[in-house]
């Protein structure tokens, strides 16, 4: 019995391909149910946030439907305080040539070397989330980046559980509406400090960002 149903695994493993495909086809375009810049905090662990616009160039390269990036500085600049981004992309859908960039791929291309690279979990409102962490190099600059996607109820870090949730939310659902969210902090001497301001960040964000993303 088992030769035959062996015989038959690769076209069953093709015509499941097949069904997603079409289901990546069918998708709907889900727009977010609040703007980012309301939804994510001006201000974070005493941080005060500043909007930064991205060219249109790199809007139009990532694909992204919606942004949010936002710078979050000291209210005092002589402070020992650290700094941090947060960035968020959101697309209402995702197809062949305009999905999610993984940061492992645009990273380097822009000078940065991972120097670490891990998953982290974290509490958060909404419960425990795991995250990628990555310390990252450029020249003598050191950050400290915290990233994951987050969208169809769901935070992921893993890449390979993303892509196969988007396939199958896609077949199954017609929904491929995700967010890829990111925080970067500056690291000066002591990397855990960047990782408690990070962590702080992301803890602050991942219940507001839920609340615009499309239920």
């Amino acid at each position: 019995m088992m030769r035959p149903m062996l015989a038959w695994t690769p076209a069953a493993l093709f015509a499941v391909g097949a069904v997603f495909t079409v289901g990546v086809d069918l998708q709907r375009a889900l727009p977010l149910r609040e703007p980012l810049a309301e939804a994510v905090p001006v201000e974070i662990a005493g941080r005060v946030g500043s909007d930064v616009q991205i060219s249109e160039q790199e809007v139009a390269v990532a694909g992204v439907t919606d942004y949010l990036m936002r710078s979050f500085i000291p209210p005092d600049s002589t402070s020992a305080d650290l700094g941090f981004s947060v960035y968020v992309g959101y697309y209402d859908s995702q197809m062949q040539g305009r999905t999610i960039h993984s940061p492992k791929n645009c990273l380097p291309g822009a000078g940065w070397e991972a120097l670490a690279s891990t998953t982290v979990e974290l509490e958060t409102a909404t419960g425990r989330v795991r995250v990628n962490r990555y310390l990252l190099q450029n020249k003598d600059a050191q950050a400290l980046v915290l990233y994951w996607y987050q969208g169809r109820g769901r935070v992921e870090s893993n890449e390979y559980v993303v892509k196969w949730d988007l396939l199958r939310d896609a077949a199954l659902r017609q929904r491929s509406d995700e967010a890829l969210v990111r925080v970067v902090v500056g690291v000066e001497t002591d990397i855990e400090a960047a990782f408690q301001v990070a962590s702080t960040a992301v803890a602050a964000i991942i219940a507001p960002v839920y609340r615009a993303l499309p239920e």
